[in-house]
């Protein structure tokens, strides 16, 4: 922000299942929980379960002049669906006398007025938006996606068009003016970050670290395994543990290790590209299938490879041939995400291009 004073005087409602913008800006933000395991009502601290007792205090913060910006996270589906409501009621909260099924109806209240500029923040898995969230997208001024694909139009695949939108979809102005609201954001570091501190391991014990799913994950997980086998056989230093690492270990092993292997999984966005770089490894990436937010630079922040059979391992023998290159990859790298992909530094960008649009277009 310009300066502590223009912070100091910012009033933000978020309603999402996570409070990722109140982490950076918790004395100017109310947060209100969609998330069905949600943490207890707290007055002084602006936390609130979305429930009967909150819903007008809500309502009203939404009509509040004083407001200076909403941020909303999108619900995965439709709160009257049958995923949403299974999924309350089959929470174990519900046997303490807690029935979340409220919760996940918070940003239904954004149909109506409200008086401060709406920005939606979807840091979800999904390549497209929801049938049950093109309203946020008509009704805000900035749509924020993790995962858009580089061809904006596919967000409307089997949701705003039954297959993929055609030419006389794509030349509506309605459609038009919507893609336009979109914007790229990235993962970045994890919202509740290593209590440690990431740890910059001098000593390299492994030339390829890789923890994560194989089974039932990416198609380039199951490929890219392959390869990493055929690398261990000729002599290449492996870690690939099996199952599961505490965070702890999981950044230990990863700063001990000259590259990191991070495939896409479920969305081609994952914490491990930036987790490698703030633990001192450089991340080999498979090629983005979706548009970025302060992009990594092949061979500056990362090393990225394409799909076909014996890239990845091409990418890391020519990688491990030159150390010094890969330490100044690495320190740049590591400096980068801690400027542009901390979770302070996203919610911050996201804050200041909302404020930028002042309150055009409500």
């Amino acid at each position: 922000m310009q300066s502590s004073g223009s912070r100091a005087a910012l009033k933000i409602v978020e309603i999402g299942d996570k409070p990722f913008i109140k982490s950076a800006f918790p004395e100017q933000t109310y947060f209100f929980s969609t998330y069905a395991a949600g943490s207890v009502t707290d007055l002084q601290a602006k936390i609130f379960n979305i429930s009967l007792s909150t819903i007008r205090y809500l309502r009203e913060l939404l009509s509040d002049s004083t407001v200076s910006l909403i941020v909303c996270h999108p619900t995965p589906s439709s709160p009257w669906g049958a995923r949403a409501v299974s999924r309350a009621l089959f929470n174990k909260r519900i046997f303490r006398g807690h029935v979340p099924l409220l919760r996940a109806f918070g940003p239904q209240f954004l149909r109506g007025q409200h008086s401060a500029p709406l920005v939606v923040l979807d840091q979800d898995d999904y390549p497209l938006i929801d049938r049950s969230n093109l309203f946020l997208l008509e009704r805000c001024q900035l749509y924020f996606k993790r995962e858009l694909p580089t061809d904006r139009w596919r967000v409307f695949l089997k949701t705003a068009h039954p297959r993929l939108p055609t030419y006389r979809f794509r030349k509506q102005a309605r459609w038009e003016r919507l893609i336009e609201k979109l914007r790229p954001i990235s993962l970045g570091l994890p919202l509740q970050g290593h209590g440690g501190g990431y740890p910059q391991s001098t000593e390299k014990t492994a030339d390829v670290f890789f923890a994560g799913r194989v089974e039932a994950s990416s198609w380039v997980r199951k490929v890219g395994a392959g390869e990493l086998a055929s690398l261990s056989e000729a002599g290449v230093r492996v870690d690939a543990p099996e199952g599961r690492l505490g965070p702890e270990e999981f950044y230990s092993r990863c700063a001990s290790a000259w590259l990191t292997w991070s495939p896409e999984g479920y969305g081609w966005d994952c914490f491990r590209h930036y987790e490698a770089l703030a633990c001192g490894s450089v991340p080999i990436i498979n090629y983005p299938t979706i548009e970025r937010h302060r992009a990594f630079v092949d061979g500056e922040h990362a090393l990225f490879y394409s799909g076909e059979a014996g890239a990845l391992g091409n990418v890391v023998l020519g990688a491990l041939a030159d150390k010094q290159r890969l330490s100044r990859i690495a320190g740049a790298g590591r400096a980068y995400v801690m400027e542009h992909h901390t979770p302070a530094a996203l919610a911050t960008h996201v804050v200041e291009q909302g404020l930028a649009l002042g309150s055009s277009g409500r």
